[in-house]
């Protein structure tokens, strides 16, 4: 597997090894060992998995927070997403920036988004599964998010109307939040 930087420090594309042939391919989508090696330590407990029936539907920008924050890694199996980590973490030299990679069935690219990160995403395709790995369970009383369009944040999402749901629809601007990440 391939480690690749983005221009925000600790979130990383991974490519995996495909191997392929007449008869289609095979690829390990996620190994300790490999992401040890690269010095990254991760023990993921939970997947999760989505779908989103069109193109246009944006999911996020979703945290958990205090001790219930998660890492994850997150990839597409079917279609394409526009997807989009954000620092969070008050203090830090990148707070407030965002970094999109274009995900997809057929890019079989996967994004590594630390604690203290914002995720997102904005369907590229219909018929979209989207797969979590996350290395905390998932703890409805620590679910936030912040607002997809914060122009404190600013995102280029490149879709003006997106298809939300009344939670997104409605989420606080990132003022407004009680973030509680701090930069160490």
């Amino acid at each position: 597997m391939q480690v690749i930087p983005t221009r925000l420090p600790s979130v990383y594309i991974l490519e995996p090894k495909v191997f392929g042939d007449s008869r289609g391919w095979f690829m390990e989508t996620w190994s300790e060992r490999d992401l040890e090696r690269a010095g990254l330590h991760y023990r993921f407990v939970q997947d999760n998995q989505s779908f989103s029936a069109q193109k246009g539907v944006l999911r996020g920008i979703h945290f958990q927070k205090g001790d219930a924050a998660q890492a994850k890694i997150v990839r597409c199996n079917r279609g394409a997403v526009l997807d989009v980590a954000v620092d969070l973490r008050k203090g830090s030299p990148t707070f407030k920036k965002w970094v999109s990679v274009e995900l997809s069935a057929d890019n079989k690219r996967q994004l590594l988004i630390p604690r203290g990160f914002g995720h997102a995403f904005l369907t590229l395709t219909d018929s979209v599964e989207f797969l979590y790995k996350a290395d905390r369970f998932y703890t409805p009383e620590a679910d936030r998010g912040i607002r997809w369009n914060d122009p404190e944040i600013g995102v280029e999402w490149g879709c003006e109307n997106p298809v939300l749901s009344e939670k997104d629809r409605n989420a606080p601007f990132l003022s407004e939040s009680d973030v509680d990440f701090i930069y160490e």
